[in-house]
């Protein structure tokens, strides 16, 4: 008798043996095929994990499996050693971690030989960029001829119908064909034209071209150095040895002009994306393209960490400090901590590029962990931003805006010059105020404030979705004498607006983005010099090149300043240096102009005179003082119930578990958002100066709720390495 040992997706700390019964014209069973096994009434699809020839489970007890689905295995033992590893990292059930990794599709028990991807591609006529009277049909042209053969999906997601697609295509302009799984030709790739690198970018390249085998590099330079160059030249050597290549991108809004950068330069390369964007069959494709050596380059979100590769040569982590790296719920991993884990797997260099690196990965750098790989020069100007701190006191303002910041804006607009006018808050207004009785429009299901959106009529809460009408009168005084409070920038525009009626004004965030590829025409307006002044949230903050933008405003500086997330001021040196830096990109300095009430703060003076890599490294001493991390390891239990006293009890209850030297606990403590959506949320945060004491405490403490019963009441997590204390 035979018996399988395999993981399934159930949340549990543990595998199942089941055995092994002659199946008629099935495979030899190995690690990381797929499995179809009874798991109580149910069916289920399951990977092997390794094989046996006894088990501890009691025979009447053990059960066979019902049919093997693959012939070879789909998840390769290294494969499995990554997952395995991940799962123990983040204390997750290895059963839902292997089912995070995979494609729907294979979690689902389908082939996964669906080796063939509708392409379109310019025709010789198409080429020709004929006239159009459809705008939406010229894009689609100009696009394929930017970015050379693309997939019908990944035209779709950036917005184009299938209608344009297919009147083009009665028009002979571009062409449909089926890309069918073959194997990539490992031969030196078509460079297109290549700029000459500087002093700086040359030592770069040359440093990782070197690596013969693991090697970390954080590629540190200042906003509008080069880094994209450094990636194109070092992942050139790579493709020459046949190798393959992983690029991750924090989120999907900059796949579309990454991808079209690299297939300029590499046209004749298989380039493919993965993003949420791509359909279940898509996603699948992707994965066995990837398997089977058929693309050279993968550019992909964080969870195309899992992507599975025949010969991996290169990961690179572009924007490493984002925090679009981490998965706030479920498998709550990071992407850039899993591609130095799997860097190490392969033997293989790791770039991460990041003007604002994050305080660990700089932490390693100074340590010596990391390679420090410096650019301080701008590729476009050798002069850099001028920064200037605009004291609000006592300043007349509108909607916000300080009145010499808008004569700022006069004198960049009247020299043809774009400005970026940037405010993390959507929406009109935080909240709505009573002037008689001093009544705020709070969420009834949160502890904080539902916000106007002046332009649907609508008040929202952004944590929990609740929404309802405005309100004509307080509803506790009675008044009408109801007011917004605070900026959102959905006001900035209005204001904006009225005060340039002239001038073409685009604003992004997340409300006038939702549909499927309006931020890609949005960005593509900007580009063409459409909107002269741009409106907008952090998504303009992330890697956009805005060659026009002269001025940058950020508005409400202050409000990260002063918070109870001990890494607050850690992300608002970020944003402001990655905002700032969409200025000044088409070859002379640009300005940048913060609004605050506290200029004399030593972070804004620090930040403005000597530059975020100073901060950092400052930072870095306050972190050591207070022994926070990176100097420190720390995980975050959170709970969330609809009985206050339940959740605190269930806290409480793992206080005690075993003693393991030098583990601190903080808690339980209320969140710093107590209540969302009707429930309260607590906290218990956990420490450690090593790293194996810490997943030690982990362990243990997994295991006990594992058996409490207080567990089964409350909805739990456990976070390793949180990055968002809020």
């Amino acid at each position: 008798m035979h018996f399988v040992e395999v993981a399934i997706k159930v949340p549990l700390q543990r595998t199942f043996d089941y055995k092994v019964e002659q199946l008629l014209h099935s495979p030899e069973l190995k690690p990381g095929m797929r499995v179809r096994v009874p798991f109580g009434s149910q069916k289920k699809v399951a990977v092997v994990l390794a094989l046996k020839t006894s088990t501890d489970v009691p025979a009447d007890k053990i059960k066979p499996i019902i049919d093997v689905i693959d012939d070879t295995p789909v998840l390769s033992e290294q494969h499995l050693a990554l997952l395995k590893f991940t799962a123990r990292y983040y204390c997750y059930p290895l059963g839902e971690t292997i089912h995070t990794a995979l494609p729907a599709a294979l979690r689902q028990g389908e082939c996964p030989d669906k080796t063939s991807i509708n392409m379109v591609e310019l025709t010789d006529k198409g080429a020709k960029l004929p006239s159009l009277k459809g705008k939406t049909q010229l894009n689609l042209l100009k696009q394929l001829a930017e970015s050379g053969k693309s997939s019908v999906t990944e035209l779709k997601a950036l917005g184009f119908t299938k209608k344009t697609i297919d009147s083009l295509l009665d028009k002979e302009l571009i062409t449909q064909f089926i890309e069918h799984d073959n194997q990539w030709q490992q031969r030196a790739p078509t460079v297109g034209s290549k700029p000459v690198l500087n002093k700086e970018q040359a030592v770069a390249c040359s440093s990782i071209n070197q690596a013969r085998s693991f090697t970390s590099f954080l590629l540190e330079g200042v906003t509008g150095s080069g880094k994209t160059e450094v990636y194109l030249q070092c992942l050139e050597e790579v493709l020459k040895k046949g190798q393959q290549a992983l690029v991750l991108v924090p989120e999907i809004g900059l796949t579309p002009q990454t991808v079209n950068r690299f297939r300029r330069r590499f046209p004749d390369t298989p380039i493919m994306l993965w993003h949420s964007a791509l359909t279940d069959n898509e996603r699948l494709q992707t994965w066995r393209f990837c398997e089977k050596g058929s693309c050279a380059i993968v550019i992909g979100t964080r969870s195309s960490i899992f992507l599975p590769f025949l010969s991996l040569g290169m990961i690179i982590v572009d924007e490493e400090h984002d925090s679009s790296f981490k998965q706030q719920d479920t498998l709550r991993y990071h992407a850039r901590d899993l591609a130095a884990y799997r860097a190490y797997q392969h033997n293989i260099p790791l770039v991460l590029g990041s003007a604002t690196p994050a305080l660990e990965t700089l932490h390693k750098a100074i340590n010596n962990k990391y390679q420090l790989l410096s650019l301080t020069e701008r590729a476009q100007t050798s002069t850099d931003n001028q920064f200037q701190l605009m004291d609000m006191k006592g300043q007349p303002e509108q909607a916000g805006i300080a009145h010499a910041s808008l004569a700022y804006m006069r004198q960049h607009l009247e020299r043809g010059k774009q400005v970026m006018v940037f405010l993390n808050r959507r929406g009109f207004s935080p909240t709505l105020i009573c002037h008689e009785c001093g009544w705020l429009s709070e969420c009834s299901r949160c502890s904080t404030s539902a916000t106007f959106h002046k332009a649907i009529g609508q008040m929202i809460c952004h944590h929990c979705g609740e929404q309802h009408q405005v309100p004509h009168q307080c509803p506790d005084c009675g008044s009408t004498q109801i007011f917004p409070n605070g900026k959102g920038t959905e006001q900035i525009e209005e204001f904006l607006t009225q005060t340039f009626p002239d001038i073409p004004i685009s604003r992004i965030d997340r409300d006038s983005t939702r549909r499927k590829g309006s931020l890609e025409k949005a960005l593509d307006d900007i580009n063409q010099g459409g909107a002269r002044i741009l409106v907008g949230t952090q998504m303009l903050a992330k890697g956009h090149h805005f060659a026009d933008v002269s001025l940058v405003l950020i508005l409400d500086v202050d409000s990260g300043l002063y918070s109870c997330d001990f890494r607050a001021t850690e992300h608002l040196a970020q944003l402001v240096t990655q905002v700032a830096g969409r200025a000044g990109r088409s070859g002379e300095p640009g300005q940048v102009l913060l609004q605050t009430h506290f200029p004399e703060h030593p972070l804004l003076q620090d930040l403005v005179n000597n530059g975020y890599q100073d901060f950092a490294r400052y930072a870095l001493t306050e972190r050591e003082d207070a022994q926070l991390p990176p100097i420190t390891n720390m995980a975050m239990v959170r709970a969330e119930g609809h009985n206050i006293n339940q959740v605190m009890d269930f806290l409480t209850d793992l206080v005690p578990v075993q003693n393991v030297s030098g583990i601190q606990l903080l808690g339980p403590i209320p969140a710093p958002l107590e209540r969302v959506a009707g429930k309260y949320r607590f906290q218990l945060h956990i420490q450690a100066q090593e790293r194996s004491h810490l997943h030690q405490y982990l362990a243990q403490m997994v295991d006990y709720i594992s058996t409490s019963k207080l567990a089964q009441k409350v909805r739990w997590s456990l976070d390793v390495d949180p990055i968002d204390m809020i």
